[in-house]
């Protein structure tokens, strides 16, 4: 089912129809400021374990997820002063940052070396709606069986519609995966350039 959300100006209504179908352990597409994801509540093991089958991945590789600002993210994450002055520059914008996780992310969302990777995309649908979830929820790219993005709602609808419980649709989107930077122990790394500049991490 598709539904149609206003990318610039969400309405509250609307948004609390996607949070009601999170709460229900609902799986749902939506856009953010790089690419359509696919996300659940966090704190819902039976979704997360969902997302992994529609993405044909081992439950052994965690996703990472979004939350709506730096304040719920160092919840979530151990955030040193250099990791804050980075966040606080780039953030929101197409990035994911790798950070050491906190006691509050579930194991089964972390790595083996307890590393989380954080998404504040720059995009209001996706941010309203973990604001108004009041918890974090997976990001991972919208992809065909084949792997290839997709880009437009009525692609995902076409493709992973009945898997999913609701496909939000906030127009287009640029296409480009997020740009992927580890800031652990301080030391940055680019583990794969995409739409955000990472020129500062070499």
């Amino acid at each position: 089912m598709i539904l149609t959300i206003n990318p610039e100006n969400p309405q509250p209504r609307l948004i609390a129809r996607v949070v009601d179908t999170l709460k229900k352990g609902g799986v749902v597409a939506y856009p953010t400021d790089t690419v359509y994801g696919l996300g659940c509540d966090i704190m819902n093991k039976k979704a997360i374990k969902k997302v992994h089958q529609i993405k044909r991945q081992p439950a052994a590789k965690p996703f990472s997820f979004i939350c709506p600002g730096l304040t719920e993210l160092s919840h979530y994450a151990r955030v040193t002063n250099y990791a804050y002055k980075t966040l606080k520059r780039l953030l929101p914008g197409p990035y994911t940052f790798i950070l050491e996780g906190s006691r509050e992310v579930p194991k089964m969302m972390l790595t083996k070396r307890k590393t989380a990777g954080i998404r504040v995309p720059d995009h209001p649908i996706c941010l309203a709606i973990v604001e108004a979830l009041g918890h974090p929820i997976i990001s991972t790219s919208a992809t065909n069986p084949e792997g290839h993005i997709l880009d437009q709602a009525w692609e995902i609808e076409e493709a992973l519609g009945h898997q999913l419980d609701l496909v939000v649709d906030g127009g287009p989107v640029s296409g480009l995966l997020s740009s992927v930077v580890s800031l652990v122990e301080d030391a940055p790394e680019i583990i794969r350039e995409g739409a955000g500049a990472v020129d500062e991490f070499r």
